[in-house]
């Protein structure tokens, strides 16, 4: 069963609950998909839907930290349990230790040496990780690899 259908299913599931908060985060996330689709008239596979889930969870965290400054817990917790609805439906992500060694075999694999390869790195990571790990984490373990 591809990702998109386990969310589908998640959805009616929740219906049938009455689970409104859950429904709610799930239908959120079915528009976006659903979106996408039709901007871009493409059929999404499990990658895809990752890459979905991962926006959406971050822009969720940047929520948190604005609510958090303007002393707005209802929403904050509001905004935490979305993020926790929608982790569920990422990959096991990696450790850092498995991160910090895949990103140095990338780095080795390709030659690069500094900054300057930031953007060359990145992109062969982002092919090789996506889904698999956090791209802020990913990001800091590329600079920390590209600087040695």
């Amino acid at each position: 069963m591809s990702l998109k259908d386990q969310i589908t299913e998640d959805m009616k599931t929740a219906m049938r609950a009455k689970d409104s908060e859950r429904l709610g985060t799930i239908r959120l996330l079915l528009s976006a998909m659903k979106q996408k689709e039709v901007d871009e008239r493409i059929t999404l596979d499990d990658v895809a839907v990752v890459a979905i889930i991962d926006k959406m969870i971050k822009q969720r965290k940047d929520s948190v930290a604005a609510f958090e400054l303007a002393k707005r817990q209802d929403l904050v917790d509001k905004e935490t349990a979305e993020i926790g609805v929608l982790q569920a439906y990422l990959p096991a992500r990696m450790s850092p230790q498995e991160l910090t060694a895949a990103v140095q075999a990338i780095v080795l694999s390709l030659g690069a040496k500094g900054p300057g390869d930031m953007g060359k790195v990145m992109g062969a990571v982002k092919a090789q990780l996506a889904g698999k790990a956090d791209m802020g984490q990913v990001s800091a373990a590329v600079k920390a690899a590209l600087a040695a």
